[in-house]
């Protein structure tokens, strides 16, 4: 028996998730302004834990582009949250290029309503 086989690990992938926020009311719903890059709240039933890296395709609306951004995970919403919380995680954009793009495009999207007091999916 070979003990190379037993110490190499695989190479771990971020997961690619694909969003498509299809009205203004679903962004502000998942959009997180709060975070320092920005970030958006995915439904999901798939297990993550905080610090899980992630590469998003998110397309907002009538724009035919899908953005192209990765991020980490920092909030989790468990099955049979309170409130009746949807299930999924939160994704911080990375502070690249990419996630600045898609930070800019989302609150360009939401001027004027960011300061909303209605309920989001995570606060």
């Amino acid at each position: 028996m070979s003990e190379s086989n037993t110490l190499q690990s695989p190479l771990l992938r971020p997961s690619v998730l694909s969003l498509n926020i299809n009205s203004k009311g679903a962004l502000y719903a998942a959009y997180m302004p709060y975070l320092t890059n920005g970030g958006i709240f995915l439904p999901t039933a798939k297990h993550y834990t905080l610090g899980d890296e992630v590469f998003l395709m998110i397309q907002l609306m009538d724009d035919p582009a899908k953005y192209p951004v990765a991020g980490s995970v920092v909030w989790i919403t468990p099955a049979g949250a309170q409130r009746n919380k949807t299930q999924g995680v939160g994704v911080q954009f990375a502070a690249d290029e990419t996630g600045k793009v898609i930070k800019q495009k989302i609150e360009q999207i939401l001027a004027g309503h960011l300061s909303s007091s209605r309920s989001t999916h995570t606060l």
